[in-house]
């Protein structure tokens, strides 16, 4: 079986425990999670869960029909790399005093398109954003020099073909609408 990166966004509505249940699915089918970002998105009340994980076409059609079934769960999509425009953050905690000694750190920021968030005494906060494998290039050059601390987000992605997203996300507009309009006829009526 020939397993792929494919990028799932599940939209949800925003209320406690939403999370454990869109993993334990991922949980029970024993499929590992590259890397998961939540956030809310364009539509007030609707959260986003973006998940990456590397799996064959047919596990991940199993996957999103299984999260569809969840309650609370509003869609869920997947789509593959060129579908997607993504990025991810990562952050470096280096010593200050490696910097003193040559200006190798400073050209990996500029070669790396980095920047420098803090500086303190002992150490410099240094952010970079792009794809995984680029902060694990930084990442694995910075330890060749000293590094106190590594942190990275999981992805953050962005739809290419918006007619099928924006299609569903407008009908769930519409359906609020229709509900509140209807919520509010009974009151009166």
């Amino acid at each position: 079986m020939d397993t792929k990166h494919f990028t799932i966004t599940v939209f949800i509505e925003n209320s406690t425990g939403q999370l454990a249940r869109v993993v334990s699915v991922f949980s029970r089918r024993h499929i590992n999670i590259e890397s998961l970002t939540a956030s809310k998105s364009s539509i007030e009340g609707i959260h986003r869960f973006t998940i990456m994980v590397e799996v064959t076409e047919e596990q991940v059609q199993k996957l999103v029909a299984q999260i569809d079934k969840q309650v609370d769960v509003l869609k869920a999509f997947y789509y593959h790399p060129e579908e997607i425009v993504f990025q991810e953050i990562a952050l470096y905690k280096v010593p200050t005093h490696i910097f003193s000694n040559s200006n190798k750190v400073e050209e990996l920021i500029r070669r790396y398109n980095a920047r420098i968030l803090e500086i303190e005494p002992e150490y410099i906060v240094i952010e970079k954003t792009g794809h995984a494998n680029e902060t694990e290039a930084l990442l694995n050059e910075l330890k060749t020099i000293g590094i106190y601390e590594f942190a990275r987000s999981g992805r953050v992605a962005i739809v290419r073909p918006m007619e099928r997203l924006n299609n569903y996300l407008r009908k769930i507009e519409e359906d609020q609408l229709f509900t509140n309009i209807s919520e509010k006829a009974d009151k009166l009526g």
